[in-house]
């Protein structure tokens, strides 16, 4: 499985974005997918979470109520909106895809908001 992500950029504060991931290759395994963010110096963290269907969602605190994940298994994406961007959301955002025994990451798209 491929992972290409897309959408990262330069944003003010208060500002939006809207990530997109696209999923090539075997693809028909994929389960949950999700969206991690890396800053300098921190470690990855799981910002958003959604399962096969689309049924369940996880957010991390920080972004709870102003970011939205949602996925299209039809044309195997995955986006995430991100609303009211604080100076703290900027990292390079990776999109994650599990699969049976596997994991898959994409190369990373970076998000920098200016206060």
């Amino acid at each position: 499985v491929q992972l290409v992500e897309s959408g990262g950029g330069l944003v003010q504060a208060g500002g939006s974005l809207r990530l997109s991931c696209a999923a090539s290759g075997s693809t028909f395994d994929i389960t949950t997918m999700g969206w991690y963010r890396q800053a300098p110096g921190k470690q990855r963290e799981l910002v958003a979470g959604i399962t096969s269907g689309g049924g369940d969602t996880y957010y991390a605190d920080s972004v709870k109520g102003r970011f939205t994940i949602s996925r299209d298994n039809v044309k195997n994406t995955m986006d995430l909106q991100m609303n009211s961007l604080k100076p703290e959301d900027a990292a390079v955002y990776y999109c994650n895809a599990q699969g049976p025994g596997r994991t898959h990451w994409g190369q990373g798209t970076q998000v920098t908001v200016s206060s």
